[in-house]
């Protein structure tokens, strides 16, 4: 979770998320941790900047071979 996606929009000063908006986030990402162990699987979660969250997990994992991410689109 990125602290900057809970802040006031550049335009405007609106939550980017409101609280039905985080609710649901979280019921998601349960579910989905959820489904994940039903499948001997898991989910890893960190709050910060994914520029170093990224970077400190990659650290302590220690044999990532590959990385796949996506861009948020940014306002104008």
């Amino acid at each position: 979770f990125d602290p900057r996606h809970y802040l006031g929009t550049h335009c405007y000063g609106f939550p980017k998320t409101g609280p039905h908006r985080l609710r649901f986030l979280l019921e998601s990402v349960k579910d989905l941790r959820e489904t994940l162990k039903k499948k001997e699987s898991t989910l890893v979660v960190r709050k910060g900047k994914p520029e170093d969250v990224v970077r400190d997990l990659i650290s302590q994992l220690g044999s990532v071979s590959a990385l796949a991410f996506h861009e948020e689109v940014r306002e104008i």
